[in-house]
């Protein structure tokens, strides 16, 4: 709202009408550049000599880059490509938008990929068993807990994929840039744009970006022209502010989580994850995490079931079994309007304060 003019978009009815641009691909170059130009000054992730693949959100890439690691001959004479993440992971829950690594293995042929849940429990055997191919999702900082994860499981026979969505300074703080295999990274968690459907992931591969294009191609025929042009247009009035989105945004979740840990510190029924705070090269310093989610626990053994709890007191989260952990947790989300916050907040002073033995300030 304070850019309005030049985050603005107005568009001809002539422009943009055909499937390609001049350079006959389905990528704007222009854009591309920008992407390169964005995660060099923010310093999460190495571009140089990698490739960049556009999609319709972060769902259709990584729909994309597991098409594209699978094997080249799964079939109904193979053994189909085991996907796994460590849990608690992103996983199947009612919104039908969220870009889930259960759902986008079913979203692709179900003789190709078969979903196995935990990669703790595929340590030894992805390491033993060579004629089995795997696929790990890592979320990075993770969604609920908001812990930056590597992988678990390493081997010839092992891919991984990089969820980076969060991997932005005001979610967390940025040791290094990210250099992996496959990195994948969504407008939507960057600046907060989920409807105009804008992904992208960054490629070591050429043979592997080539089937994530060939897949784009052929699920839809690339990206909207209309969708990257409107992301062009927001990045170049990003990067023309400097550091001032990612300062607004850091501010805004910072006091969110301060504010919600001040809360549940008064408890003796509920927890908060615990994550350490480490060195940040975007702020130089070291600060603590301001992550999008909180991952509540229920500590009173009688409340088993976190979520129910909790809607008791008229405050609906995500249940932690959607996470594959235990129902003793519950998904908060902090990346809701300042009224819907503070609505939690509210609802939450007064569910402590009605606790036995609860701290007063």
């Amino acid at each position: 709202m304070q850019h309005s003019t030049s985050s603005a978009l107005v568009v001809s009815g002539w422009h943009r009408m055909s499937y390609s641009f001049n350079d006959n691909t389905l990528i704007s170059q222009h854009l591309e550049s920008l992407i390169r130009k964005l995660h060099a000054f923010v310093g999460n992730a190495v571009t140089q000599d990698r490739y960049i693949v556009f999609g319709a959100g972060s769902t259709q890439v990584l729909s994309a880059a597991a098409y594209a690691l699978s094997l080249a001959n799964s079939s109904s004479s193979h053994s189909p490509t085991r996907v796994v993440a460590s849990v608690p992971y992103y996983a199947v829950c009612s919104a039908p938008t969220h870009h889930l690594p259960l759902q986008t293995t079913r979203y692709l042929n179900s003789e190709k990929f078969k979903y196995e849940g935990d990669a703790h429990t595929w340590r030894n055997r992805s390491e033993s068993d060579a004629s089995t191919n795997v696929i790990e999702f890592v979320t990075s900082p993770n969604n609920p807990d908001g812990l930056l994860n590597k992988a678990v499981l390493h081997g010839l026979n092992v891919k991984t994929i990089y969820d980076l969505a969060y991997y932005w300074p005001h979610f967390t703080p940025i040791p290094a840039p990210a250099d992996e295999d496959l990195m994948v990274f969504t407008l939507s968690k960057l600046n907060g744009h989920a409807g105009s459907r804008f992904g992208w992931a960054v490629v070591k591969d050429e043979t592997v970006f080539n089937k994530m294009v060939l897949h784009m191609q052929v699920n839809s025929i690339g990206v909207s022209k209309d969708t990257q042009l409107r992301a062009f247009k927001l990045l170049k009035a990003i990067l023309e502010e400097g550091t001032q989105i990612f300062d607004f945004a850091y501010q805004t979740m910072k006091s969110k989580w301060e504010r919600l840990a001040t809360t549940l510190s008064l408890s003796n029924r509920f927890s908060l994850q615990k994550i350490n705070p480490q060195y940040c090269f975007f702020y130089n310093k070291v600060r603590e995490s301001s992550p999008a989610y909180a991952w509540v626990k229920c500590e009173k053994e009688e409340d088993k079931d976190c979520y129910a709890v909790l809607k008791a007191a008229n405050i609906i989260g995500r249940k932690g079994n959607v996470f594959g952990s235990e129902d003793n947790y519950v998904r908060l989300s902090l990346v809701r309007s300042q009224d819907d916050f503070d609505i939690l907040i509210q609802r939450l002073q007064k569910l402590v304060s009605e606790e036995d033995g609860a701290i007063s300030m």
